[in-house]
């Protein structure tokens, strides 16, 4: 089947054309770019970012909030980013355990991806895969991130609203990342909240969001319980319809654009065929490590 075909079946909403296309797109396998290249320029779909500590809870949270986007009618899709290994990059996708009711239904799709080593939180692909996803009839498109703290940036500028989930006992955490909660966070979820120094917690939390100046909602919430998953739809929902310009997103794509050029103009260099010719230049005592850069190009 040729990338046409995928690509027709997946603006169809065929859950396997939608699937193979992820996977010509991730792999970047012959095809990929043609199907990036011919998607509408305007997306359809929202994109809700969930990030947070590991541990905090965040693919029990997006379960409960699939289930409620669900009854509302509308249909989601779903891309949770697990850490992987880095030594094999593999990883044990354990959302894909957590979010199993919701695999056979027709209006959700869930893909895991292992983040491959990446550092900002998201798979190297996440910004193409989420582009082609927003532009099939998906309402919206949740984006679950590894949780690396600080360094996880990348999915303020990708989402149109981000959820920054955390727990009771991480009220020295906070101190360390407040600098980055307060500019990425557009809700704050406080998850695990029948646990003890929760209202605590809570309570300081609210004062860093006063100090900043800026409305951002604090919720409550006990994911295992489905406790306070309504209150937090409603508040990514209200937030949606407030963040209708994300500058964020402007240098990520700014960012992404600039990789995409550099590995084009790249792919006809080898580092074998490099390492050859810098231990003949070494050879004959000729070798300086700045001047074969910028010289490269003309060998």
């Amino acid at each position: 089947m040729n990338w046409q075909q995928l690509y027709t079946g997946a603006k169809n909403h065929n859950i396997k054309s939608i699937a193979r296309c992820i996977s010509v797109i991730e792999n970047e396998t012959e095809g990929a770019n043609e199907i990036l290249e011919a998607l509408p320029m305007v997306a359809t779909s929202k994109i809700v970012g969930i990030t947070g500590p590991p541990g905090a809870g965040k693919s029990t949270l997006t379960d409960g909030l699939i289930g409620e986007f669900v009854r509302q009618g509308k249909k989601v899709a779903v891309l949770c980013v697990d850490p992987s290994s880095p030594f094999h990059f593999g990883a044990l996708l354990g959302d894909r355990i957590r979010m199993s009711d919701w695999y056979t239904h027709p209006n959700v799709y869930i893909r895991s991806f292992a983040s491959r080593g990446s550092l900002g939180g998201l798979h190297p692909r996440l910004i193409e895969i989420t582009d082609f996803l927003c532009r099939l009839d998906f309402d919206l498109v949740i984006v679950e991130t590894v949780g690396v703290g600080q360094s996880e940036v990348e999915i303020a500028g990708l989402a149109d609203c981000t959820v920054v989930v955390l727990v009771p006992e991480a009220g020295d955490e906070v101190q360390t990342m407040k600098a980055g909660l307060m500019e990425i966070a557009d809700v704050f979820v406080i998850n695990k909240a029948d646990r003890p120094e929760a209202d605590q917690f809570a309570y300081h939390l609210h004062l860093l969001v006063h100090d900043s100046n800026v409305q951002t909602p604090v919720i409550k919430t006990i994911a295992s319980k489905q406790t306070g998953i309504k209150e937090l739809a409603d508040a990514i929902v209200t937030k949606l319809d407030e963040n209708s310009k994300n500058d964020r997103k402007y240098w990520l794509l700014a960012e992404r654009a600039y990789q995409l050029m550099r590995d084009k103009k790249m792919k006809n260099i080898s580092k074998e065929k490099i390492k050859l010719e810098i231990i003949r230049l070494m050879n004959e005592n000729r070798f300086n490590l700045y001047k074969f850069a910028s010289d490269y190009e003309k060998i």
